[in-house]
């Protein structure tokens, strides 16, 4: 291909790259503009089947352990509310940006204090200045004079115009902040609450798995006691009872595993509700049978959901307070216009509150960063490239929630037909286990069918009871993803800021 002719594509396809770009990047979504809800749901999801009738009100929503109709773990959720650190340590830094919003408004308006002394003063004149009251110091024409008794009371005043808007953006910053503070202060507790659910359902789950093993090693060690006796009677050879004892054996090694994980998920429990290990284990060792609840009739969107999740709030709030934090830093680079005032009284001698000891000072001044090596502009650049960064944030925040929704949907739907499965496969392993021991019984098979049949039962017996708490688990990630359960702690908030 000669040269003519390759400048020729290369054009064309640089013409067509322009072309294609910019349509691809107008239809960009706008995350700001876009629901976080109907994001989730804009494109089909493949493996999520809608029940008919489903749905979740937001009234339940924001407290939605009440639909396990279980009251210790209601209680556990109190107690987390209550005892949690992590949400100790947010409502402290939820404090500390209420006070920052103070102080930014602060700088908005003339400080003034208030002050009085007094100085003798016999040096050298060059050293005067060094015991001059600061307020006179500000104001020209005040000092004291070698020799002299100087008293001074009276208010001293300053404030800086905010021509440029600094002081102002300041403020929006902070307010902005502190708008995250309390996005994060809920994302704490949606965090914890499903935590506080998902342990608790994961100890019922545990403890229910224990009793199952247990029951099947308590038929188990029947047989093999049966077995021995039709041994020593010579019925039987040793072989079906040393099958029948490695399969009891095999069982008894799970036991320690589940009381294992049992141990630890009290533990997180602990942690999770602020107590002492070890102190809710009356309340809890207690085995509970699995919350019955029919988890496809909540899961949907609600209809009415206009609440924004709090971690998504919370990172769009901080892009705000970057944003303003950027236009602080352009007013930095621009004049200063500020007055010094001083209104009292000043003597030399005495009579400090006489009427010709009365004092004034007036001094306006404007001040202009002329040079400084370029670092008010790389300051500027620092909190632009923070901006990015933080819309960056936001967007991926949006993204993942809109994620975690749609998983957590299918999972909820999956897992409930997965469920159902084992539940049918257990019972038709039950009563194969009855029909092999009844072949074995009349000597139609030998006991390795029986040990067969009693394996895949206690299998599908312990899965069936794992997958009863997992339907469980996913309802509460749906919760959490929706950002469920702030009725109780904006109560709280409520009552605390009375």
């Amino acid at each position: 291909m000669n040269r003519k002719k390759k400048a020729a594509l290369s054009a064309w396809v640089l013409m067509a790259a322009f072309c294609v770009f910019p349509q691809a990047h107008a239809e960009e979504t706008d995350f700001r503009k876009t629901s976080w809800t109907a994001m989730a749901s804009q494109y089909e999801n493949p493996f999520y089947l809608h029940k008919e009738g489903a749905a979740l009100p937001s009234e339940v929503l924001s407290q939605w352990w009440t639909l396990f109709h279980d009251d210790t773990l209601e209680e556990l959720i109190q107690l987390s509310l209550a005892n949690n650190r992590d949400l100790a340590g947010a409502r402290g830094k939820l404090r500390e940006a209420r006070a920052a919003v103070g102080i930014s408004k602060a700088s908005r308006v003339p400080w003034i204090q208030a002050g009085a002394g007094w100085a003798r003063a016999e040096a050298p004149d060059e050293m005067i200045s060094d015991v001059t009251p600061k307020p006179m110091k500000q104001m020209p024409g005040m000092g004291i004079e070698n020799d002299h008794n100087l008293s001074y009371a009276g208010l001293d005043a300053s404030w800086e115009f905010d021509v440029w808007g600094k002081n102002r953006a300041k403020v929006k910053s902070s307010e902005y902040s502190l708008s995250a503070q309390e996005g994060m202060l809920y994302s704490t507790w949606v965090s914890i609450s499903a935590e506080v659910a998902m342990n608790y359902i994961t100890l019922r789950t545990l403890q229910e798995e224990l009793t199952v093993t247990e029951a099947h090693m308590a038929n188990q060690k029947e047989n093999l006691n049966l077995l021995k006796v039709n041994e020593e009677k010579g019925l039987l050879s040793s072989l079906p009872a040393d099958q029948a004892s490695y399969t009891l054996h095999e069982s008894e090694a799970r036991i320690p595993e589940l009381k294992k994980e049992i141990a630890g998920t009290l533990n997180r429990i602990s942690i999770l509700t602020g107590t002492i290990p070890g102190a809710l284990n009356e309340k809890l060792m207690k085995p509970s049978p699995l919350p019955e609840m029919d988890a496809e009739l909540y899961n949907a969107i609600p209809a009415d959901w206009l609440r924004q999740r709090p971690d998504v709030h919370a990172a769009e709030m901080a892009w705000m307070a970057q944003i303003e934090k950027t236009k602080e830093a352009r007013a930095e680079m621009k004049p200063k216009f500020s007055i010094l005032g001083l209104l009292g009284f000043a003597a030399l001698g005495g009579g400090l509150f006489s009427s010709g000891a009365r004092a004034f000072g007036f001094s306006p001044s404007v001040t202009y960063p002329l040079f400084n090596g370029g670092a008010l502009r790389k300051q500027v650049e620092i909190q632009s490239a923070r901006e990015t960064e933080k819309q960056a944030d936001f967007e991926n925040t949006v993204l993942k929630a809109a994620i975690e929704v749609r998983n957590a949907m299918t999972s909820v739907s999956q897992d409930k037909i997965r469920k159902d499965s084992l539940e049918m496969g257990r019972d038709k392993a039950k009563e194969a286990l009855e029909l092999s021991k009844n072949q074995f019984h009349y000597g139609l098979s030998d006991y390795m069918g029986v040990l067969d049949a009693e394996r895949h039962y206690l299998a599908l017996d312990q899965q069936y009871t794992l997958a009863k708490g997992q339907e469980l688990t996913d309802m509460i990630s749906l919760f959490k993803a929706l950002g469920g359960g702030w009725k109780p702690l904006a109560a709280k908030e409520i009552e605390a800021g009375k």
